[in-house]
């Protein structure tokens, strides 16, 4: 039996028809930027994850450096952010020019260590940057209690969680600003390149308008230094044709990822994803643990099963990020995770076959 890691056929086939009124619609209009399409998705995606105001990207990476830059933070400045990340939230902070101050992981939920933040902070901090990482929402309460004694802004990288909350809170509606990305892959992606930023800050949404559109509050006036960042009308047509189907295939992902917890339980040598108890996840990635992953790899692959690694090298260890002489053995935990981690196929449209012959799979290498 073959499982890929990821599948996009079962959850595009049915809305084919959708896509192609979409793009028909795009096509009929003739405005292929910042028209209608763009429009209707950001009022759609503000309803969906309660906030005031969506300002549709080119992808995500942009999103967290707009909305770092709509908050004047720059050179001089310092921002917390995970040791255990994607690195494109690392390199948000590199282009603004503000320093990146990593703080390491959880163990247990991989997410950013709340207890470690405080004594990172210094008088050169302006912001903090959690990601809930693999879909799973970080402890956003103690966060926000942090950044409020501090007098700290808070830019959520949702990228990975759309739909996941912590206290029956989004995420996505904590921080004065959210930076999302709807790659492909992701849990409602787009059919190419695309982001947003959620926000409820009308000044915020104010001054992110005028950023991802040349620094332009109106057309050949530039009022200040802006980038070309603008998602354009078909992405937004195929997202608002996804958006409705978002709830239904998070709790698809929930199921599927109960059904690997209950037959993988128990397995020495195996650590499975655990869950904040006051947050849930979306479960962007079935993440596990283990020591001998290049082996247990090959043995999955050897029985058709893709596996792939989220993220094999520690972000502080990236050559790109050499300059910033962080040793191997600084974030101790970020990089056990990065050694030792492994992502299970999790996609809705897998089937129950599929599931089992994967859990099936993983008991033999460890029998």
């Amino acid at each position: 039996m073959q499982v890929p890691f990821l599948s996009l056929k079962e959850i595009h086939e049915p809305l084919h028809t959708a896509f192609t009124g979409a793009l028909n619609r795009v096509l009929e209009r003739s405005n292929y930027i910042l028209g209608p399409e763009c429009e209707a998705f950001e009022t759609a995606y503000s309803a969906f994850n309660n906030t005031k105001y969506t300002v549709a990207t080119s992808n995500g990476l942009d999103a967290i450096i707009l909305a770092l830059r709509a908050l004047e933070i720059g050179p001089g400045d310092e921002v917390i952010v995970p040791a255990h990340t994607y690195i494109a939230t690392w390199l948000a902070v590199t282009h603004t020019g503000a320093t990146i101050i990593p703080v390491d992981a959880c163990a247990d939920t991989c997410n950013i260590n709340v207890d470690l933040i405080e004594q990172s902070i210094t008088p050169k901090t302006k912001a903090i940057i959690p990601v809930h990482l693999y879909g799973q929402a970080c402890r956003m309460d103690k966060i926000l209690a942090l950044a409020t004694k501090h007098n700290l802004h808070v830019i959520e990288d949702n990228a990975q969680s759309q739909g996941a909350t912590c206290k029956q809170q989004l995420t996505g509606t904590f921080g004065i600003a959210s930076a999302t990305s709807f790659y492909p892959g992701k849990n409602i992606g787009a059919l190419g390149d695309a982001g947003a930023i959620t926000t409820s800050d009308s000044a915020i949404h104010k001054k992110l308008l005028m950023l991802r559109n040349y620094g332009s509050p109106e057309k050949y006036v530039h009022t200040v230094v802006g980038y070309n960042n603008r998602m354009d009308e078909m992405q937004a047509a195929f997202l608002s044709t996804k958006l409705p189907h978002l709830p239904a295939w998070n709790a698809e992902r929930n199921a599927i990822a109960k059904k690997y917890n209950e037959g993988l339980q128990n397995i020495e040598g195996l650590t499975l994803p655990l869950v904040d108890r006051e947050c849930t996840s979306v479960y962007h990635l079935y993440v596990l643990r283990t020591k001998k992953r290049k082996e247990f790899i090959a043995h999955m692959a050897a029985n058709g099963i893709t596996c792939l690694i989220h993220y094999p090298t520690a972000v502080h260890l990236q050559p790109a990020y050499k300059y910033l002489g962080f040793d191997k053995g600084t974030f101790p935990v970020a990089e056990e995770i990065a050694d030792t981690c492994v992502s299970l196929p999790l996609y809705p449209g897998i089937t129950q076959s599929q599931i089992e012959y994967t859990i099936e799979t993983i008991k033999k290498f460890y029998s």
